[in-house]
């Protein structure tokens, strides 16, 4: 007679749960849209205006802006197909110039690459719900502790965006299966209510063409060709999401495929829809009117339909916003994950819930640290945030240098063509405005390399002594 043995039962030790591959083309697409689609474009254009004071320059700049993020996209296709893990600049800085920077790029993605975007887009979303409300718009705080660059504001903006933070970030718990269910009805709503304003916008709005022709008095007190290249830090925080599904390559099946054709879908349509939606701005509202304008999208709809279908507008790209504060804070803690997961981070990171397959305690510390940046300025809170991704984002394309002289890398032939014009132009784009930032804006920026410092510090004392330069390959 056979006896059960007990330790067959009990004794087998258990594997952690891991991430699945569940993310195909069009919710990877959807990513890029939502990540991209946020409060850039829907605040943007109205600092823009009394910044540059000309329709031409203010339609260029988008347009550069639209060149670089296809040139980025594609270099960073080619970095996805060749390393498919979560974590996107960390994997690649990683492999090419080693773990130091690897984590420098992750610390840099919790403050600048999530946590304060998250932060302004939230606070995007008060701005829009202040066409109804007053008293929730950013600039109308009820209590600012300090001045200048480093001020903190409270008040009912700051309110609001903590509970849509903390909304969210609770929704994020519960699997990536079911975010991506609602991120996917979030952007179509976002992709619906974008294309009625600027067809109707066009075809029934009460605009002119002549606001094309009419510039501003600008009120930079900087020599336009450096405003230029401070105000492209603007556009590249608007611009960035391009490379949201490399951030979860461990969930996208296929991602040979499905990386390469998500992130230039959706850069293109992004580009397109930018462009368009920037047309509608100046054909509704002339640059003077516009300038310093942080609910620009709500200023538009109200010249071009009157204030009671603009109310309705105002309302619907409040919830646009919404799709872009469920993206990225779905993308963000896979990066911390990753990195965790590598000993290069710090080890709560890593925990995946058994249940509902996610890194709960990495989305709950972004949380915590998007409602506290919620309280900074938002102009402030944007050059930050540009100043800190155009850098690592330029190391990372300069990686492909690195990489493309080792043996069997695959290479993109869109990148491969006229090499190295596409990596060499974002390179160049990058290197130009992190000059001009530390030299005209070099408060933030100081704060920008103050959090980059800090974070090689944390390597050094807490991580280095660990594991070492030559461990952790993150793949």
């Amino acid at each position: 007679m056979s006896e059960t043995n007990p330790t067959i039962r009990t004794g087998a030790p258990q594997k952690p749960a891991t991430l699945i591959r569940q993310i195909g083309v069009v919710s990877a697409t959807a990513l890029v849209v939502s990540n991209m689609i946020g409060q850039g474009i829907f605040t943007t254009t109205g600092f823009l205006a009394g910044d540059l004071g000309s329709p031409e320059l203010v339609l260029g700049i988008w347009l550069v802006g639209a060149i670089v993020a296809l040139a980025g996209a594609f270099c960073y296709s080619e970095l996805g197909i060749n390393f498919p893990s979560s974590g996107g600049e960390y994997v690649y800085l990683t492999r090419a110039y080693g773990p130091t920077w690897g984590f420098m790029t992750g610390w840099i993605s919790f403050f600048a690459g999530f946590s304060a975007p998250i932060a302004a887009a939230s606070l995007a979303f008060a701005g829009y719900l202040g066409h109804f409300w007053p008293s929730l718009h950013p600039d109308h705080p009820t209590w600012t502790i300090g001045s200048g660059p480093f001020s903190l504001r409270l008040g009912g903006a700051q309110l609001v965006a903590t509970a849509l933070i903390a909304l969210f970030t609770v929704l994020n718990f519960f699997g990536v299966g079911l975010i991506a269910r609602i991120q996917n009805a979030l952007t179509a709503i976002k992709l619906l209510v974008i294309g009625s304003f600027m067809l109707l916008g066009l075809l029934a709005g009460t605009g002119s063409w002549d606001h094309f022709s009419q510039s501003a008095v600008r009120t930079s007190p900087y020599p336009l060709i450096g405003q230029f290249a401070i105000s492209l830090f603007w556009i590249y925080v608007a611009y960035s999401g391009w490379n949201a599904p490399t951030y979860v390559a461990e969930e996208i099946r296929r991602p040979e495929r499905t990386l390469p054709v998500s992130l230039a879908l959706g850069t293109l349509l992004v580009a397109a829809v930018f462009l368009g939606l920037n047309v509608v701005y100046i054909y509704a509202v002339p640059l003077e009117v516009m300038k310093g304008e942080l609910a620009v999208g709500a200023l538009a709809a109200t010249r071009l339909f009157g204030p009671e279908v603009a109310g309705t507008f105002s309302l619907l790209m409040a919830v646009s916003l919404v799709a872009t504060v469920n993206a990225m804070v779905t993308i963000g803690p896979r990066v911390y994950y990753a990195m965790a997961q590598n000993r290069a981070f710090f080890r709560a990171a890593a925990y995946v819930h058994p249940r509902w397959r996610t890194p709960v305690n990495a989305i709950l510390a972004q949380g915590v640290c998007a409602a506290l940046m919620s309280m900074t300025s938002f102009p402030n809170l944007i050059i930050y945030i540009g100043f800190s991704l155009t850098f690592f984002a330029v190391l990372s394309v300069a990686s492909l240098f690195v990489f493309r002289r080792r043996p069997g890398w695959q290479k993109l032939r869109v990148v491969s063509f006229a090499w190295p014009l596409v990596p060499a132009l974002f390179i160049l784009v990058g290197a130009v405005t992190i000059a001009y930032g530390v030299t005209l804006e070099w408060r933030v920026s100081l704060a920008a390399v103050t959090t980059i410092t800090a974070g090689a510090l944390v390597y050094h004392f807490r991580f280095r002594p660990r594991q070492g330069d030559d461990a952790g390959d993150p793949t």
